[in-house]
């Protein structure tokens, strides 16, 4: 799912890859929401908020949402330079990148009981959740070759509606084409399916439910692994038998 890369990535791997992380990235959305009135998982909202605060000579939330939108960059940056220098072992390049962003949930999940309501403490709870999904969003699309991003819809949508559209075409390779309707709806729902989860299980949790996607993303971490040292050691008893 996440150790395939380049030619190697199948659209069975990139759909395993949009449900596991859009489930995760749905329920950072609506629980981050929840919890600090603020969507965690893309900027474009933050942009038009930014603009809007400047409009009001609001400068210091107007400071806090380019800050916001810095620390989104900031972690698709990291996790690009993070893959892109691991070298040789690139299929695991994944790895550091996961790590940190299950570092910054379980944060969350543990210290969540400080948040005060502040300015200050939204600015670093919110900050750093949107620094995880910009991580994330980021690791996914180098993986699949930028064919899934899993952390907003809006793109989503649009390459939905125009692949419905390509159907009535007489021209097109009907195959390929249900293909990626088949990748987009998987990350529309699992995505709508994390959001509905991150709200239910917040009003029950709290800050607790961040241990949740938590979980999801130690599992996907864990299953690439045990999946190449079963494959490992069954080729050495393959080798080993008469």
């Amino acid at each position: 799912m996440l150790r395939h890369l380049g030619t190697k990535r199948t659209n069975k791997h990139n759909i395993k890859l949009a449900s596991l992380l859009g489930l995760t990235a749905g329920f950072v959305n609506a629980a981050g929401f929840l919890a600090f009135s603020v969507l965690t998982t893309n900027v474009t909202g933050h942009a038009a908020l930014f603009a809007e605060r400047i409009a009001q000579q609001d400068w210091k939330t107007a400071r806090v949402v380019a800050l916001w939108m810095c620390l989104f960059l900031a972690g698709a940056f990291v996790s690009s330079l993070i893959i892109s220098r691991i070298g040789k072992n690139q299929r695991f390049s994944y790895v550091i990148p996961i790590l940190i962003e299950i570092a910054i949930l379980t944060s969350v999940a543990g210290f969540g009981y400080k948040y005060n309501g502040s300015l200050v403490a939204k600015e670093v709870f919110a900050g750093s959740l949107l620094f995880a999904m910009g991580l994330q969003n980021s690791l996914v699309s180098m993986i699949s070759g930028s064919v899934v991003r899993t952390t907003h819809l809006t793109g989503t949508f649009t390459d939905l509606g125009i692949e419905l559209g390509q159907i009535f075409q007489k021209n097109q390779d009907k195959r390929i084409l249900y293909s990626k309707i088949k990748l987009r709806s998987t990350i529309i729902f699992f995505f709508m399916t994390g959001a509905l989860a991150g709200a239910y299980m917040f009003r029950y949790l709290n800050f607790y439910s961040f241990f949740i996607p938590v979980v999801l993303l130690i599992f996907a971490l864990l299953g690439d692994i045990f999946r190449i040292r079963i494959q490992h050691y069954y080729r050495i008893l393959s080798h080993r038998m008469p």
